[in-house]
């Protein structure tokens, strides 16, 4: 028993091993890719972002000159490899460390983050 002394000094007297969570949140490693955002105010809507994601989450609706054009993106069918970011030209396409709130379902985002109808999203074939 003599022998557990300086252990027992040392864990009451020092720091815990373990955070204070919620309140102390631990720091993300560099390089984590957490959450996708399109900025539909500086998009082009070339559709390149389409074309290079491996996992099909991200739907260019309409044509470039179309006003009513959108993009649809699956936060679910994500696989956050960052080809979109990569290869968009206009900086429009961010990554972001933080991750997302958790969601009870699958939702589809557009313009301005917002969930979009399942109706329409069935319709374009998405």
């Amino acid at each position: 028993m003599p022998w557990m002394i300086p252990n027992i000094a040392k864990n009451l007297t020092g720091s815990p091993a373990t955070r204070k969570y919620p309140f102390e949140k631990r720091p993300y490693f560099p390089g984590t890719r957490g959450r996708l955002e399109v900025d539909f105010l500086t998009c082009g809507y070339c559709g390149l972002c389409e074309r290079v994601c491996p996992a099909q989450a991200i739907k260019k609706i309409g044509d470039k000159k179309d006003p009513d054009v959108t993009i649809l993106y699956k936060p679910f069918a994500c696989i956050y490899c960052a080809r979109c970011v990569e290869v968009c030209k206009f900086g429009s396409v961010k990554i972001f460390e933080e991750h997302t709130a958790p969601a009870d379902r699958k939702l589809t985002l557009g313009r301005e983050g917002e969930p979009v109808d399942e109706e329409f999203v069935l319709n374009n074939g998405f």
